[in-house]
Parts: C-alpha cells; structure tokens; sequence
C-alpha cells in the first residue's frame, strides 16, 4: 500500500451460508504481508446482517479507519457500511458481488430461497448431499462444513440473505471511498456483470478478475485480487 495508506485492522464478512473459515482464508494472507491484522466474522443465522453490522460497529469504536471487507452477501454489506462510516472506513474489499439494488432474480437470491425451501423440506443431510454432489468439489466441501454449523437456522439466514437490499445503481454513485473488487468470470452465481456495473458507478474503484478453479485451489486468490483492485484506486493521479 501506498505510505500513506496504512489501516492496521480488516473486518471481513462471509457470503451467504459461508463462515469466517472460508473467509478468513480468503483474505488474512493477503492482508497479513501488508501488515494488516484480520478480522473475519462468524454470521449469527438468526441475523446475519445484523450481526455483521455489529461487528463492523465494535471494530470501529477503537478510533482508527478500518478495512472492511467480503464476499458476495459480505461484500455488499460492508460497503453499504462503508457509505454511512466514511471517517472510518480506509477502504473496501468487495469480492465476488451478487447483485445490485434489491435481489429480485439476481441468481444468487434464488438460489438462496430456494436451498431454504428444501432444507425445510427435506433436512440439512440429504440437501446437503445433493448440493455436494452438483458442486465443485471445493465449494461442496466449504459449504457442507458451514451449512452443518448453522444448523437449526440456516434456512433462515438464506432467506434474510435473498431479501437483502444491496447498493442500488444511484447508491454506488454516491459511494465515496476507494474500493478493490475481485470478480471470477465464469461464476454464474455472482455474474462479472454485476462487478463490472459496482466498478464502472463506483466514484473510486478497481476491478480484478480471477477463475473459480483459482478460488478452488487457493481462497486467498480473493483477497490478493481485491487488494490490486484497491491499489489500483490508490495510486491514480
């Protein structure tokens, strides 16, 4: 980072029915060769944007800027965040973006809803096994282990997730702190069309693409890839 650009602490939220052991991994190596310490939260299913919030809230009290941070659901709620905490957010790591403005179709949302219909209908072990097997390997294996750790609730939290209400179009406008988003390109889940739109009405942003077999092989990808993306903000004239 640029000298005069030093945060010493990251927040950073998981997406929906992730954990902080996913993104913790996403994004605490990165940040650890720039000398910033990780934060990454554990969602409360029963509020998960509630407790983001909370956490984003606590961090802040300390008195310097922060880094806050995500992925998908994550990301979204740290920037809305950081649009009302401008004199504490030091920047944003949005990483892989789900929608913009409310969630409507937006894939992600639907997905949510309707993994929130089945498990209610069916049990946590036979959606989870039928999720692990349409998977790749990776995510079945991540989403298995965080989904077993929200169990009662985790319908729940997947149905809070696809009501939220992310940045709208004329919101991003407005936005006015740097931000580094990381995108993957073949994830139909979180569509690079939503990342190019945060990039193109973001005032301040930089966009770094990565694949989803590089996610697979290393989460920290993310991170490093947001972390250019937020450089690249930094360092214009």
């Amino acid at each position: 980072m640029p000298s005069t650009y030093r945060p010493r602490t990251a927040v950073v939220l998981p997406g929906t029915g992730s954990d902080a052991d996913f993104v913790a991994r996403a994004f605490t190596e990165p940040l650890a060769r720039r000398g910033v310490r990780t934060l990454a939260v554990d969602p409360d299913p029963r509020r998960v944007v509630g407790s983001y919030v909370d956490a984003l809230n606590t961090a802040a009290a300390a008195g310097e800027p922060i880094l806050v941070g995500g992925v998908s659901l994550g990301a979204a709620v740290a920037l809305q965040w950081a649009a009302t905490h401008h004199e504490h957010t030091a920047g944003v790591l949005a990483a892989l973006p789900a929608w913009t403005g409310t969630a409507e179709d937006a894939p992600a949302a639907a997905s949510a809803r309707f993994t929130a219909a089945r498990l209610r209908a069916d049990g946590l072990e036979q959606v989870t096994a039928e999720m692990v097997a349409s998977s790749p390997p990776w995510l079945g294996r991540e989403l298995a282990k965080s989904w077993r750790s929200q169990w009662p609730h985790l319908p729940a939290a997947l149905d809070e997730a696809s009501r939220y209400h992310g940045p709208a179009e004329d919101d991003l406008e407005r936005i006015d702190v740097p931000v580094g988003i990381a995108a993957a390109t073949d994830d139909a889940v979180h569509p690079i069309e939503v990342a190019r739109t945060w990039a193109a009405l973001l005032p301040h942003a930089g966009l770094v693409t990565v694949s989803l077999d590089d996610i697979g092989v290393d989460p920290a990808v993310l991170g490093y890839a947001s972390l250019r993306g937020l450089d690249s903000v930094l360092r214009r004239p």
